[in-house]
């Protein structure tokens, strides 16, 4: 049978719904969080207060990957939420890696020209941990279908997030070879999972987060 609950999906960078569908939510129902066009100079705090607009649900669940997940912590502070999962992300400031955070603060990723950006190759799929042909095919095309403006101003929220505090009921799950944003402490740890294991680990996912959803709030 359906479930009534809605859970809601934010994807990563590249705003590709694509990825939640290798993952069994079949029991759920689910709805999709869109990205929409950022200010100039907007933060990330201002944009995921927008994007409570799309939520009609009282005490969502979201689950957010990679800079989705970001967001979705950003959306629990203005919306309470019953559960909030992270699927190869971060929490707070201090799981971005340092080398990014002082990127961020030199502005070096300012200066990288776009084409490196929307570059894919056999470092760009070792980087995510692609696994097989069809993998590297979706991560090639996720990248270079990515709306040009949105990945320079999502780049630049990733490196200068100041967040310091986790809102309630987060859950973190993470892979042991995600050489993006590298393990920090998590409730789960996908062995063998690099930053593209909502593709690679989706089997494993799709268990974990059945227990997640269909569990008491309190449950890890």
């Amino acid at each position: 049978m359906l479930s009534t609950k809605v859970i809601y999906l934010l994807s990563g960078l590249g705003a590709d719904k694509r990825v939640f569908e290798f993952l069994d939510l079949s029991a759920f129902t689910v709805s999709h969080i869109d990205w929409i066009n950022p200010g100039e100079n907007e933060s990330l705090e201002a944009y995921a207060r927008r994007l409570c607009a799309q939520i009609t649900s009282n005490k969502p669940t979201l689950i957010g990957v990679s800079f989705g997940g970001m967001v979705a912590i950003e959306i629990a502070k203005h919306i309470p939420c019953e559960k909030v999962i992270l699927i190869s992300s971060a929490a707070t400031k201090s799981e971005i890696p340092f080398y990014f955070r002082i990127a961020g603060k030199m502005r070096f990723h300012k200066l990288v020209p776009i084409q490196i950006l929307k570059q894919v190759n056999s470092f760009t799929q070792w980087m995510f941990g692609t696994e097989g042909a069809e993998e590297r095919a979706l991560l090639k095309e996720i990248i270079q279908q990515t709306d040009i403006r949105f990945l320079r101003w999502a780049i630049d929220k990733i490196v200068s997030w100041r967040n310091l505090n986790t809102p309630p009921h987060v859950v973190k799950i993470h892979g042991t070879m995600d050489r993006i944003l590298p393990a920090t402490k998590a409730d789960y740890q996908i062995e063998g999972g690099g930053h593209f294991m909502i593709v690679s680990k989706a089997a494993g996912l799709s268990v974990i987060l059945h227990k997640q959803l269909a569990g008491p709030t309190n449950q890890t």
